[in-house]
């Protein structure tokens, strides 16, 4: 543990922190002599000390959970949303020692490129014998129907990143290769946007390049594989979806980039091109950016029981109308088993040796390197050449006899399966680990994009440390933290923006994006769950008023008030039979323990929670869509409501101030979509979700709590609370004063076209949204959306409050009240049925929502 012994001694951190090292540190070279580009930080640390460290650390979570950034934890359906975590202590490269680096980055990312186009085309490598067949036929990264697929420009390849880590005689290693859609950019783009939001003097004075110079030719060249359109091509970014581990980077690029986030189910091909399904029709797709594995993205002629790709997908790409970057096929570079090669197929297309050396590395497939990888198993690392779910590194020396003779069994059996690798005892850099400065073993990721003359390389990339002192297994899947890196210059680094440059009277044309079915879909459901949420809470808000007053206990009068009211709240949150017929009668006495499910039981469909987490699953998957007040809020929601085990009980004063509060969170959300989005079709979808479940759940409320009949003072305890659920009894009293009657409250909640919480305010803002969806321009006539809300506001318009307000003695409850109050919701139910067939495409299966992504450990 390298704390600080002694405060008043200057330079004490890093003088401590050279005095525990014992093996090459990024920081110090050898015999502890401290690098000079690292003096910088070295005076920081001493300025800030450990307190401050600390405090600039908290600093950083507190931006990243903000903001949403997260590392997905794979677990089918509930998989867990980890918070990404970031070191505030950045790694630092010169700029000397990045020209090197970079030199030999852009080397490699063109020598994948040509072995890519090589193994799809003439197959020279095989040919001429610099790749054993057996090596590249037998990776499940080789897809077949991708031979003979012409590259449409030189560079395919678009993006290429290379894990590095600095060996014991201080030279930089390649470790392996990504090539399929490699993760981590996005993250990296975060982190430097943390660190120079906790460090900003820091980051100025070092002189660090910024990162947007890497993004801009990204987007340049997605511009310029387009096959057609190439001035102004719709490029898409495809996700598997929001189960995916890195689906916030997903997320969080096409946002920055500008570009449309879809699921496979968006999109389709049609007479050989891929169209995007999209509530205003279909629209061409000319590029499409995937974070999807190879296997998935076409379920006609790759892996048959995907559900996640496009059908016909390849076909399109054979004929020439959609790019993928990068193209399918491409994981078969990421096969370990071609770092043995790639000397001698550097010498034979470039002409020069690798500039970055590969770490040591036998393919078994060949006899005297498998007999060399059997002898001396515990001095390697043992790795299968296919990456698939649960795929790991084995470390001979930790193995056990048996475990040995297994492992050389099944080398032994398939050996062209295995390879070996040297154990590199790779540098450590400083990191704060609980308050303290420890050396952790880091690997730098690399990106590089394609250009016309070559590849550009991300300055710096995604630094990753290991989350234990000398453990080499650095993954953020095993609980690694991340590191900036901070690639530095000579020279004052100039301004580097992601927009282009227009003459001052220049203007450009105004495009909107089209709203993928999907998205609306979620956003729709995104409404309806928030407003269902707040309805539960507001109920369950009151019946917690009442047993903390404790009125029912003082005589009967105050019962049939109770028992009204919970059987409101199962009539509003469809959790049947609840407190409803033979069975409620029981529950009604102690109530609690059902309530308590009706909150906190995320498994029981209708619950506070249940509704809470779809809530949530919604958002997530739009969350490209949500600014970012608006997701903080979503944020804050799900941290409030996850994993809470507090009892609703009697006295539970916490229980009253939580459901305060989420009421208050949930206003807010609604607030801000109000003020914070712009009134395109997103909006448009996700506030007829909201009008369209308010509606609803102030329709169920009134038919489980006015309907019946009741004494009359009971009866103007209900009228009281439900004006109190509706946030409208200030209004009541404003209006009427002292009078409390029936007609006059359903005047007020159910006719008022003024009142936001009105029933026929709702049935208006529905009726404009729906006028507004897109439809066919040359019919006349009025599309089923449009007749169903125009019946049920007609009606309403058309009701009297007194005559509704009737009571029928024979039959015991206000008959007239419930049958007009039924069929509005017969019509509101037959919309929302409409909207969702005619608008939205249907969800996936479970089974395969969030295949575990070869790119695991980012």
């Amino acid at each position: 543990m390298l704390q600080r012994p002694d405060k008043s001694i200057p330079g004490s951190i890093s003088q401590f922190y050279a005095t525990r090292l014992d093996t090459y540190d990024e920081m110090y070279a050898g015999e502890g002599r401290l690098l000079p580009h690292w003096e910088a930080l070295t005076r920081e640390l001493d300025q800030l000390g450990s307190e401050g460290l600390e405090r600039r650390r908290q600093e950083a979570q507190r931006l990243l959970r903000e903001n949403g950034v997260t590392f997905n934890i794979y677990d089918g359906l509930r998989g867990t949303a980890r918070p990404w975590q970031l070191d505030p202590i950045p790694l630092f490269i010169s700029a000397g020692e990045w020209n090197v680096i970079e030199a030999g980055l852009m080397q490699r990312a063109e020598l994948l490129n040509r072995i890519f186009v090589d193994l799809y085309g003439p197959q020279l490598l095989l040919k001429q014998g610099l790749l054993p067949p057996e090596l590249v036929f037998s990776h499940a990264g080789f897809q077949r129907p991708c031979v003979g697929i012409e590259p449409t420009v030189k560079r395919p390849l678009v993006i290429s990143s290379s894990n590095l880590a600095r060996g014991p005689d201080g030279r930089m290693w390649v470790l392996d290769d990504r090539a399929q859609s490699p993760s981590g950019a996005g993250y990296a783009l975060e982190n430097r946007m943390v660190m120079t939001r906790i460090a900003p003097a820091l980051f100025r004075d070092c002189h660090v390049k910024r990162l947007a110079g890497f993004f801009q030719p990204l987007r340049d060249r997605l511009s310029r594989i387009a096959p057609q359109n190439r001035e102004n091509p719709r490029i898409v970014v495809l996700t598997p979806g929001p189960y995916s581990q890195t689906y916030f980077e997903h997320a969080y690029l096409a946002n920055y980039l500008g570009y449309t986030l879809v699921q496979g189910d968006d999109l389709s091909v049609r007479d050989g091109r891929v169209w995007l399904k999209s509530l205003e029709g279909l629209h061409q797709v000319d590029v499409i950016l995937r974070r999807l594995d190879d296997d998935y993205c076409d379920p006609l002629e790759l892996r048959e029981d995907s559900r996640l790709g496009i059908t016909g997908l390849l076909q399109s790409t054979r004929l020439g109308h959609v790019a993928i970057a990068n193209p399918i096929g491409s994981g078969v570079l990421e096969n370990p088993g071609l770092l043995a090669f790639l000397p001698g197929i550097s010498r034979y297309f470039l002409g020069e040796d690798l500039k970055l050396p590969s770490v040591a590395t036998w393919w078994c497939g060949q006899e005297r390197e498998c007999n060399f990888v059997l002898e001396n198993m515990e001095k390697l690392v043992i790795k299968p050449i296919h990456r698939t779910r649960g795929y790991r590194a084995i470390f001979g020396a930790q193995l056990t006899s048996a475990e040995q003779a297994a492992l050389r069994e099944r080398i032994l059996h398939k050996p062209h399966l295995y390879i070996g690798q040297e154990l590199v005892s790779f540098s450590t850099a400083p990191s704060l680990f609980d308050g303290q400065i420890e050396p952790r073993h880091a690997i730098l990721r690399s990106f590089l994009v394609a250009a016309e003359d070559g590849y550009v390389a991300m300055p710096g990339g995604l630094t990753r440390i290991a989350a234990e002192q000398g453990e080499l297994v650095v993954s953020n899947r095993a609980g690694g933290l991340s590191k900036d890196t901070w690639v530095l210059s000579n020279e004052p680094v100039k301004y580097v923006s992601l927009w282009r440059k227009l003459a001052d009277n220049q203007v450009l044309p105004f495009r909107d994006e089209p709203l993928p079915s999907r998205a609306a879909d979620n956003l729709f459901w995104a409404g309806r769950y928030v407003e269902r949420a707040e309805g539960t809470a507001r109920l369950l808000r009151a019946i917690h008023l009442l047993r903390r007053e404790q009125r029912y206990a003082n005589g009967d009068l105050s019962k049939p008030y109770l028992y009204s009211l919970l059987r409101a709240l199962t009539h509003l949150t469809g959790t049947y039979p609840g407190f409803v017929g033979k069975e409620g009668e029981s529950l009604l006495e102690k109530p609690w323990g059902e309530l308590r499910s009706l909150i906190q039981d995320e498994e029981r469909v209708g619950s506070l929670a249940s509704t809470l987490r779809s809530f949530g699953q919604a958002a997530m998957t739009v969350r490209d869509h949500w600014p970012a007040e608006i997701w903080r809020v979503i944020d804050a929601i799900h941290l409030d409501w996850s994993d809470d085990e507090e009892s609703p009980g009697p006295g539970n004063f916490r229980m009253q101030d939580r459901l305060d509060q989420l009421i208050m969170q949930l206003v807010a959300f609604s607030g801000l979509t109000a003020e914070s989005m712009t009134r395109e079709a997103g909006w448009l979808l996700l506030d007829i979700g909201r009008r369209l479940e308010r509606a609803l759940g102030l329709i169920s409320l009134i038919r489980a709590t006015l309907v019946p009949s009741m004494d009359e003072a009971v009866q103007r305890q209900l009228m009281e609370t439900v004006l109190v659920i509706c946030d409208s009894l200030n209004t009541f009293r404003r209006r009427y004063h002292s009078y409390m009657h029936l007609p006059t409250v359903l005047e007020l909640i159910l006719m008022d076209p003024h009142h936001p919480r009105s029933l026929a305010y709702q049935l208006d803002c529905l009726q404009q949204h729906v006028a507004d969806l897109p439809r066919d321009q040359t019919s006349q006539r009025l599309g089923d959306d449009e007749r169903c809300i125009l019946a049920a506001y007609t009606e309403l318009r058309l009701a009297n409050a007194a005559e509704l307000s009737c009571l029928q003695e024979d039959e015991g409850y206000c008959k007239p009240l419930d049958d007009f109050l039924a069929e509005q919701a017969e019509s509101l139910w037959q919309l929302s049925e409409v909207i969702t067939t005619t608008y939205f495409s249907h969800s996936l299966p479970p089974q395969q929502l969030a295949p575990q992504h070869q790119d695991e450990d980012v």
